[in-house]
């Protein structure tokens, strides 16, 4: 009689041989895995939304652009989209040139479309500054620089790019004293030029960084009363690493210069709108304005808020003699190259760098 068996047992002996299953962490981690493409879907489809509801904000600002059309000088809207892209491709330059400091030989093109996609995500999404901040830091990583470098080139982006708008204000100020330059920019201006003065300083030197560190460890331990070894520690271990990129002084000189490149040739674009709608361009107040307007819209210190830039910069030409009118119609041709049409490239910039991920010319993990 054949021997049965117990496939009960044998089951149990199978399932004992296999080993344990997966853990449950690991079984979590697999099911976020598996529902990640669709959760990136849908995150992707609210984020969307959300740009666009942000944006339906600004739509105000084209109200009487159809007028403007029936007058406008079309030949003179080349020079001035043209203008509007060397400032972009200006501070793709500050950047590739602070990498470079850390040894990182990043194509000018690959930096020039993260420029334009983090002034997109700026301009059109809630917390713009920060989405931006963490971009950059992906892109700089994928690029090939290590977290403190991608970390320090994206402060010194943003010290550069105060410090060079505070110069512009400030050679605007010069230019408009003649003038009898007032509005209370005088005092706005020669404030923040002072005060980026003093950022640049503490941005370059490594003694100011450890006495303003050693400063807020003692007031930390004075509320706290607690000791914070630990915290002083990675303290100086992140300023050991800041302090390993040092920029030459004719690399100071060369980011500092495009960095007024990039300013100037937004500037610039400025003034061709004012032929764009057959006004005279208004060089007794234009620099100030602009520098006044543009320290009110990127300066979150700026005393009193001098409102956003389309406002400030056309009051101060007003009142510097300007044409309301015609004031008005060349501010609003400049948004529509610097701010809407930015939009349409910086977002398609942002999709190209997307597809170059996905078809592999650059790494997907970081």
């Amino acid at each position: 009689m054949p021997e049965t068996v117990d496939t009960e047992a044998s089951g149990a002996g199978s399932r004992k041989d296999t080993g344990p299953g997966p853990a449950p962490t690991e079984r979590a981690r697999s099911g976020f895995r598996r529902a990640w493409p669709v959760l990136r879907f849908i995150l992707g489809i609210a984020g969307a939304a959300v740009v666009l509801w942000v944006l339906s904000s600004h739509t105000d600002e084209l109200s009487g652009a159809e007028s403007i059309f029936d007058h406008l000088r079309w030949a003179w809207l080349l020079p001035a989209v043209l203008v509007e892209g060397g400032s972009y491709l200006s501070l793709a330059l500050v950047q590739r040139r602070l990498l470079a400091t850390g040894g990182v030989d990043a194509s000018l093109r690959t930096l020039t479309g993260i420029t334009l996609a983090s002034q997109a995500i700026i301009n059109s999404a809630p917390a713009g500054g920060a989405v931006a901040a963490v971009y950059g830091f992906r892109w700089f990583r994928r690029l090939g620089a290590s977290d403190s470098l991608a970390v320090w080139s994206l402060v010194a982006t943003v010290v550069v790019g105060v410090i060079s708008l505070a110069l512009v204000a400030a050679a605007g100020l010069a230019l408009a004293a003649e003038y009898g330059a007032s509005l209370d920019l005088v005092p706005v201006t020669v404030g923040v030029l002072l005060v980026t003065v003093a950022l640049g300083a503490l941005f370059l030197y490594q003694r100011p960084q450890r006495a303003v560190a050693s400063w807020l460890l003692r007031v930390s331990r004075r509320f706290t009363g607690r000791a914070i070894g630990e915290v002083e520690a990675r303290v100086a271990r992140f300023l050991a690493n800041i302090a390993a990129f040092r920029l030459s002084k004719r690399d100071i000189g060369s980011v500092l210069g495009w960095g007024i490149a990039n300013w100037m040739f937004d500037c610039a674009c400025f003034a061709f709108s004012f032929l764009a709608v057959g006004a005279g361009i208004p060089w007794k107040g234009l620099l100030l304005s602009y520098g006044a307007g543009q320290l009110a819209a990127n300066l979150p210190i700026t005393p009193g808020g001098l409102g956003v830039v389309e406002g400030s910069i056309t009051i101060a030409l007003v009142a510097f003699g300007g044409n309301r009118v015609s004031t008005v119609e060349a501010v609003l041709i400049y948004r529509l190259i610097s701010f809407w049409s930015e939009l349409v490239v910086g977002w398609a910039a942002a999709g190209w760098l997307a597809f170059g991920v996905r078809s592999g010319r650059w790494p997907r993990r970081v």
